[in-house]
């Protein structure tokens, strides 16, 4: 048998990395379990030595398996790259592209402003996966990912979108029956609305207290559309971003001069992944959108 790596050997090494496991791997590839676990073990036999290790939780790289999954990252990228140039440009734009984004950013602004994107591209799908988790783009749980906080580690391509405010908002009917709210100092009486501590996924949402020193949440979600709503069915006080708030005539911003609180959100995208035209044009597409509505996202 030779201990030379082809392609297929290499493409059950990169599914293997990014399911975790042989099943997820042979699924992603529509091969039998088994046929996994032969490529993994051609490539240990060329490489001679170990690239994973097996647990009863999945499968995770050693040292060596990183090292060789980056190098059939960029023999992927050469060949989809390759694909395209034979395609044609045009052909090229067709394909999935995967969004990871933070709930209310996905659901309440990009979701509404894909139309044009599509109907530029015919041939394109777009799944947008809105919800308040990270996203580890090595393993492929999305192409690109709107995010928080701009990556420091691993081989990731990122452009800062745009800063965006957040404030107080409550309905008019909770604030109709609570004490009235004059001043920052009056907000120690009222109720409020957050994440739940444990479930914050990055330290950018840990804004209560920032916010307002010492409150506490008496309803906490790990959403901020519930939040939103439960703001609107008039449990409490809520920080929301303002892009979101405003949208609703039955909330109202609670001392906006004094509760001013400002975030960033990053587009990052996997380097394996950006020269790829179908990613390349929804990248340039979102950037695009984010910088034509800033004044929307800093009122």
């Amino acid at each position: 048998m030779s201990t030379t790596p082809n392609w297929e050997h290499l493409r059950a090494l990169l599914a293997v990395a990014r399911a975790g496991t042989l099943s997820g791997a042979a699924v992603a590839l529509g091969v039998k379990h088994s046929t996994v676990g032969r490529h993994l073990t051609a490539l240990e036999e060329a490489a001679r030595t170990k690239i994973v290790e097996r647990s009863p939780s999945g499968i995770t790289l050693t040292a060596a398996g990183e090292r060789l999954m980056e190098a059939a990252e960029i023999v992927e990228n050469q060949i989809l790259l390759a694909q395209e140039e034979i395609g044609g440009r045009d052909l090229s734009a067709g394909g999935t592209v995967r969004i990871g984004a933070p709930d209310g950013v996905g659901a309440f602004f990009l979701a509404r402003q894909l139309k044009p994107l599509l109907d530029s591209y015919p041939n394109l799908t777009v799944q947008l996966v809105a919800m308040p988790r990270l996203f580890n783009l090595t393993k492929h749980e999305a192409d690109l990912a709107i995010v928080l906080t701009m990556p420091t580690q691993g081989r990731l391509a990122t452009r800062k979108l745009t800063d965006y405010t957040l404030g107080l908002y409550a309905s008019p009917a909770y604030l109709a029956s609570t004490p009235t709210i004059h001043e920052a100092n009056d907000l120690k009486r009222h109720r409020f609305i957050n994440y739940i501590d444990d479930l914050i996924f990055t330290a950018e949402l840990d804004y209560l207290d920032e916010a307002v020193r010492g409150a506490r949440a008496t309803f906490q979600s790990s959403s901020i559309i519930a939040q939103m709503n439960a703001a609107r069915a008039g449990v409490g006080l809520a920080v929301l971003p303002h892009f979101l708030g405003s949208q609703f005539p039955d909330l109202v911003s609670v001392l906006p001069a004094a509760v001013r609180l400002q975030r960033s959100w990053w587009l990052v995208v996997h380097e394996s992944q950006r020269d790829i035209a179908r990613v390349r044009i929804v990248m340039d597409f979102i950037s695009g959108l984010f910088q034509a509505h800033r004044s929307h996202f800093n009122a």
